[in-house]
């Protein structure tokens, strides 16, 4: 090798050793992606991206100064959750947050088991195989769990209370969510205490509409909401309590602006401060924690809601004993 050979090939090894620390210094610099899995439509769930950031904001991250964020929201086409979840992960993200019920959720189970997720949904995580257990959730997922599922005999309960000459509760479900196998659990709870539950399903705004019409023909005294993204957003809620106003039909919702919009009464946990807990949840894991040992996050005190004028303009009187346990009555 010629001395000029030689001076060439050293001023190569000498580029290549100082472009090292430069290019680790690069990757080390790049904030990392959070990316947010939706089932509904990003204007439906406003709310819940802004409580999530106060949580993220709370731990220190701050979207465009040392966190970006992609959003994925399905438009209430579940069919399209697997494309978009795999886009995220191409994308390389460093956490997944799903919200707008369990389908997102096992959507993003399916498409990752090395990506921390974290969740935020109203059906029992263990039941749909989303995490071992509440305290101990193994794997990379873990989250906030509104257990809404498990407060449907509660709802089914409280509509008795007010009409107690009831014998038939419509129950709403949307059949492309796999939540609504939880009509078993309503069904069982209309069995204990007297009621048979008249399961009814809805997958678009039109199809609500009929289910109302169903419910009515079915000679239903009331109706329950299920949990589903479609159901949840705040249009979906106004629609429904038009519908129950329409149709002068008792209904109840777990969401807490139910009522807000028309809706008779809602009973369920503060959706709001939940999310800023998966927001909390969101940031430590971004901090280095592993969702195997965060446990899912339970609400431990519950609202429950009443419009009185919605109950007026349906003819309907509402016990005083019922008003003064309520947290909540709008006039």
């Amino acid at each position: 090798m010629s001395p000029r050979d030689v001076l060439l090939l050293f001023i190569a090894l000498l580029g290549a050793a100082a472009s090292r620390p430069l290019t680790a210094a690069a990757e080390q610099a790049r904030p990392p992606v959070l990316g947010v899995l939706g089932s509904a439509t990003g204007e439906a769930y406003t709310n819940t991206v802004k409580f999530a950031r106060q949580g993220l904001a709370e731990t220190g991250f701050v979207e465009g100064r040392n966190l970006t964020v992609e959003h994925r929201w399905a438009d209430f086409r579940y069919d399209r959750l697997p494309a978009l979840v795999a886009e995220l992960v191409q994308r390389k993200v460093d956490v997944i947050f799903s919200t707008g019920s369990v389908v997102s959720a096992l959507a993003a189970k399916s498409a990752t088991s090395s990506i921390p997720i974290v969740f935020g949904n109203g059906s029992d995580p263990v039941q749909y195989g989303l995490v071992a257990s509440m305290s101990r959730p193994g794997g990379n997922v873990t989250g906030i769990s509104f257990i809404n599922s498990t407060l449907g005999p509660k709802r089914i309960e409280l509509l008795r209370e007010i009409l107690p000459r009831a014998t038939t509760i419509a129950v709403l479900v949307n059949p492309k969510n796999p939540n609504a196998q939880d009509a078993r659990v309503y069904e069982a709870a209309g069995r204990a205490i007297g009621l048979q539950i008249m399961i009814v399903g809805a997958s678009s705004d039109v199809e609500v509409r009929t289910a109302f019409a169903e419910a009515v023909r079915g000679k239903a005294d009331a109706m329950v909401v299920h949990v589903d993204a479609l159901f949840n957003d705040h249009s979906g809620a106004g629609r429904i309590a038009a519908l129950g106003i329409e149709h002068a039909l008792p209904t109840i919702s777990a969401n807490d602006y139910f009522t807000t919009v028309g809706g008779l009464i809602s009973y369920g946990a503060n959706a709001d401060e939940l999310n800023r807990q998966a927001g909390v949840y969101i940031g430590r894991i971004l901090k280095g924690e592993k969702p195997a040992d965060l446990p899912v996050v339970q609400p431990t005190t519950f609202q429950l809601k009443v419009n009185l004028k919605t109950a007026k303009a349906i003819g309907l009187t509402i016990p005083e004993s019922f008003l003064v346990r309520a947290d909540e009555v709008v006039e």
